[in-house]
């Protein structure tokens, strides 16, 4: 079966357009670590505020509606042709994303990719781990996920021919990568993004995001974690708009009030 088109790339609109993606060697599977503090006997330092939390900030989107409703699964479609077409679509827009802002991600600025408290190693074809600076991960991301989502073999996009075998498990490789990237540029590069002005499209794609790999479960929660602070503010829905006054015996919606966590 072909890859289906996505109907909500008209979400995000752009003007600026990603950096050329560098060919680079594929991988095996990451590693997360925990930053370790020095044996001194010293408190650690206090956590970063991180920026991305504040309410001014939380409260931007692009769009206002159920996330839910627009990742599951319609009732006409293929399962892999549903996560093929949205995982392809994921990759080009945080692509998109990671591009407003890579000439602030540089071995000088970001001499390791990190998020939060997490250093993340990128292992070769042969399993040697390296510890990357930020932009020499997300090339290999990038490149990596490029040459899948491009291969007829593994994404076909010709009426008739069939998902390998293991496609669900290279989605789930892919969007955990994509994790990644997205974690990093709210920890290291939401100031950046705030003065672009492009706070809104990176909290509605991180939703949007996190919303999808939640639903079909593509992610493991202990690699998301890191970042469970963000994901349930931006995925709870939003509050609805206040009501305009009707009449002295309307009342608020007890809707108003509630709180969805999707793990």
């Amino acid at each position: 079966m072909g890859v289906l088109v996505c109907c909500d790339c008209f979400f995000y609109s752009w003007t600026r357009h990603p950096d050329p993606v560098v060919t680079l060697t594929r991988d095996q599977p990451g590693l997360l670590r925990k930053s370790k503090t020095k044996p001194n006997g010293k408190k650690p330092p206090a956590e970063e505020k991180k920026q991305y939390l504040e309410a001014e900030f939380t409260k931007v989107r692009v769009v206002d509606f159920d996330l839910k409703e627009l990742v599951m699964l319609p009732r006409e479609i293929d399962l892999n042709e549903w996560l093929a077409s949205n995982t392809t679509t994921f990759f080009n827009l945080i692509n998109l994303q990671y591009s407003t802002i890579s000439e602030f991600c540089t071995g000088d600025t970001c001499q390791a990719m990190t998020a939060c408290n997490t250093i993340y190693y990128w292992y070769d074809e042969r399993g040697k781990k390296t510890k990357c600076t930020a932009p020499q991960y997300v090339d290999f991301v990038m490149s990596l996920v490029q040459k899948l989502v491009t291969d007829d073999d593994i994404f076909p996009t010709k009426y008739g021919k069939e998902f390998p075998n293991a496609f669900e498990s290279l989605v789930k490789k892919i969007c955990r990568y994509l994790f990644h990237v997205l974690a990093h540029l709210f920890w290291a590069h939401f100031k950046e993004t705030v003065a672009l002005d492009l706070q809104g499209h990176l909290n509605t794609l991180y939703a949007h995001f996190i919303v999808f790999i939640r639903e079909f479960n593509l992610v493991d929660p202990k690699e998301t974690c890191i970042m469970d602070d963000l994901s349930e503010i931006l995925c709870a829905p939003a509050p609805p708009a206040p009501a305009a006054p009707s009449s002295p015996t309307s009342a608020p919606s007890p809707s108003s009030h509630n709180h969805v966590t999707e793990r």
